[in-house]
């Protein structure tokens, strides 16, 4: 299964793209991954209520019928790194062909993607920028797959 992790809009912040290129190149060493980062909605003026519906179009028209959606969201679902490890073992291990992780702008998501999305995770309780959730989903991910093999990255 490919792994994909979307996120709308570019990252402002040097240090972020930094971070998150680091851990792109070692995800890659366990699974196909890629990275892809969407345009933000291109309206000279609107409300948050059609910025969201104008990204929802944009991730609509990416997405495969197929695809096992996650969305990042503040109300969904939190794992432990152990947790996280043992779930994507399991779905790697599912039909699916596409596994794509959307972190929405930063108005959030419309209810288009809330209905489409197979689950919704949150990072934490606190509350990140979308342009910091990227670089801290990414180092779960990875942590998640040296769990997987056993190796010497996280502690417990």
């Amino acid at each position: 299964m490919k792994v994909e992790v979307w996120a709308i809009g570019k990252t402002s912040e040097q240090y972020l793209e930094t971070g998150m290129a680091i851990f792109e190149k070692r995800l890659k060493n366990y699974l196909p991954f890629s990275l892809l980062i969407l345009p933000n909605a291109k309206l000279k003026t609107g409300t948050p209520l059609l910025l969201k519906a104008e990204e929802s179009k944009i991730v609509l028209s990416r997405l495969n019928p197929d695809d096992y959606l996650i969305l990042l969201d503040e109300r969904g679902k939190q794992h432990s790194s152990m947790s996280l490890a043992r779930w994507m073992e399991q779905r790697l291990a599912s039909s699916h062909r596409r596994m794509v992780f959307l972190i929405g702008g930063a108005f959030g998501f419309s209810d288009v993607l809330y209905e489409r999305a197979n689950e919704q995770w949150s990072l934490s309780q606190l509350t990140f920028s979308h342009q910091m959730v990227r670089l801290f989903l990414l180092e779960q991910l990875y942590r998640a797959m040296t769990i997987l093999k056993n190796e010497p990255y996280h502690n417990e």
